[in-house]
């Protein structure tokens, strides 16, 4: 029993293996006793759910974007490139002019840096404990002048839900603690709740972090606390919503100013931008506008057409399975199905390494994190490590390793 509860400690229980619920004509009701992660009492958790043919991990009626053709995009982005004289000082030099309140420093010990397109402004900033960026461009100069696609970034697995003494909590640490961390993407499940957008795993009535708009406002006030950076942002549209809806939020958290918006649908492998000229490129529309430094997928239901910021995900980025209870990681490509080997090879792709355990609860099958392996999946070597993966899988380096509690 005690490594039952250990194995659901901070859990986020999957109506199914792999996300793919096996077919029920009837509600499957499991009483479970265990104990929170953060605490020292035993809580009753009673699970009501109906188990479909579909998951929440592929929606109804979701289907996959294959491009038979490049549509090339007018833009009026400007280019630009950092330089490199960047100094260990109490100041930080950024890409755009401050304006309302909006600083464009950083704590005591960040970088301080310019932008070669745009001009500077500085501002003296009190030291803090918290951790933040020593250096631009996601924390290595030397990646100013890589491409966007030729980067490894270390993405918390399902973000928003860390709320404390929640079973289904799958991060410690809140977004803004994230990011100054190092985490550069964010995941997590979007489902339709109150007539809104709720960041929620699996079902509202689990885990619910609230509308999307507030979580996101968080990410706007970082990047414009950090103008050096760039932050990847991936959701998973649940309940197949119009990307409408989401754009709706991202504007309500004053995020739209900084979305990249891509010169071609779909971007291959070679077509992204450094990152120094994502940092240099504003487009002036808003004073807070310091550079196009949130790219923004959706799963499933992106149109570009229509909301040109918000990008397809697997027509430009693929990944391994998703949930894996197998502590080898396959490395194949798992979404979207029938991907090609040239194909894959063209693309982006993200490594899902948070270890499930399948287990079978009066007669539910449900999918747990691994918590106890939890050492031994975020350490540098050994069996079904983050180092194992990186250096056997296909012979390339991942762009995203999504991870659980990223601490």
């Amino acid at each position: 029993m005690r490594l039952f509860q250990l194995l659901l400690v901070g859990g986020a229980l999957l109506e199914t293996a792999r996300g793919r619920p096996q077919a029920a004509s009837s509600p499957a009701t499991v009483v479970v006793t265990l104990s929170a992660p953060f605490s020292s009492k035993s809580v009753v958790l009673t699970l009501k759910s109906t188990v479909t043919d579909q998951g929440e991990i592929i929606p109804p009626g979701a289907t996959y974007f294959s491009p038979t053709t490049t549509i090339t995009l007018a833009t009026t982005a400007t280019t630009g490139t950092l330089t490199e004289g960047f100094n260990q000082t109490t100041t930080s030099t950024v890409t755009g002019s401050s304006s309302g309140g909006n600083t464009s420093g950083n704590t005591s010990g960040s970088t301080s840096g310019s932008s070669s397109s745009a001009s500077s402004a500085t501002t003296s900033s009190v030291a803090t404990p918290i951790p933040t960026p020593t250096q631009p461009c996601n924390g290595y100069l030397e990646f100013c002048e890589r491409q966007y696609s030729n980067i490894t970034e270390v993405c918390a697995h399902n973000s928003p839900f860390n709320i404390r003494g929640n079973l289904f909590s799958n991060q410690e640490l809140g977004v803004t603690a994230q990011l100054n961390d190092g985490i550069r993407m964010l995941q997590g499940q979007v489902h339709f709740q109150d007539d809104t957008l709720h960041f929620c795993h699996t079902k509202c009535d689990f885990i619910d972090a609230g509308p999307i708009s507030d979580y996101l406002s968080n990410v706007t006030k970082w990047l414009q606390a950090n103008p050096n950076e760039v932050v990847t942002i991936l959701m998973g549209n649940s309940d197949n919503q119009p990307p409408t809806s989401f754009q709706e939020h991202i504007k309500k958290a004053g995020l739209e100013p900084f979305a990249y918006v891509p010169p071609k649908i779909p971007m291959g492998l070679n077509d992204w931008p450094t990152l120094s000229s994502m940092i240099s490129s504003g487009h002036g529309l808003h004073p807070s506008d310091l550079g196009k430094r949130a790219v923004i997928f959706l799963d499933y239901g992106a149109d570009q057409g229509s909301v040109p910021y918000i990008l397809d995900q697997f027509s430009q980025l693929w990944e391994t399975p998703f949930s894996p209870t197998n502590r080898s990681f396959p490395c194949e490509p798992d979404r979207p199905p029938g991907l090609k080997s040239e194909q894959a090879a063209a693309r982006m792709y993200m490594a899902n390494h948070n270890l499930n355990v399948e287990v079978k609860v009066d007669k539910l099958d449900v999918l747990l994190p691994a918590v106890a392996e939890l050492m031994f999946m975020n350490g540098a070597d050994g069996q079904g490590s983050l180092g194992e993966m990186q250096n056997t899988c296909l012979g390339k380096r991942f762009n995203f390793f999504l991870l659980l509690f990223c601490l």
